[in-house]
């Protein structure tokens, strides 16, 4: 089970896509991620790729962010997502796109979003293949992406959580 950390739907319940193919952020590397981003969030147009139950997004919206937009390909995270987002009443606010995270990060503006999270299957390439994308065309002020720690990514700063890493990226 994963909730809100804090902010306006702080303690509220998401729902998560059952099966093993998505693995949520732990509550306490979210909190560390966001207390890192605390002044970024409010007021913020963020991104949410490979968005599963949304809780980052979300949490950046229960934060304060003005918009939020989440990328999902899988079907059942896709339902959960769309179920958290009807549940907190931030229709308004938020956009899904069924989409591929990497094809739909190609085919962004450079600067489209204030804060981009990533959060890609730990097994195969795809944190690599989007931070390679994200250094030709930075479509976010900061872009943070978590990946196993093993697997170090080269970035302006990066935090360990046990075998997570969150590596933050800053646009030139």
């Amino acid at each position: 089970m994963i909730r809100i950390i804090a902010g306006e739907f702080k303690g509220r319940r998401l729902k998560t896509p059952g099966g093993d193919s998505v693995r949520p952020t732990a509550d306490r590397v979210r909190e560390a991620w966001f207390s890192i981003l605390q002044r970024s969030i409010r007021g913020a147009r963020v991104l949410d790729l490979f968005a599963g139950s949304g809780a980052l997004g979300l949490e950046s919206l229960s934060r304060g962010a003005t918009t939020a937009e989440f990328v999902e390909l899988h079907r059942l995270a896709l339902s959960a997502l769309k179920a958290n987002i009807e549940t907190l009443h931030v229709d308004d606010r938020a956009v899904v796109h069924r989409r591929d995270a990497l094809r739909f990060a190609e085919r962004l503006h450079p600067g489209q979003y204030d804060v981009a999270f990533a959060d890609p299957p730990y097994a195969g390439d795809e944190a690599a293949r989007l931070v390679a994308v994200f250094r030709l065309n930075a479509f976010a002020r900061i872009f943070s992406i978590e990946h196993p720690a093993d697997r170090p990514i080269p970035g302006d700063d990066t935090r360990r959580y046990g075998d997570t890493a969150v590596t933050f990226i800053y646009a030139p």
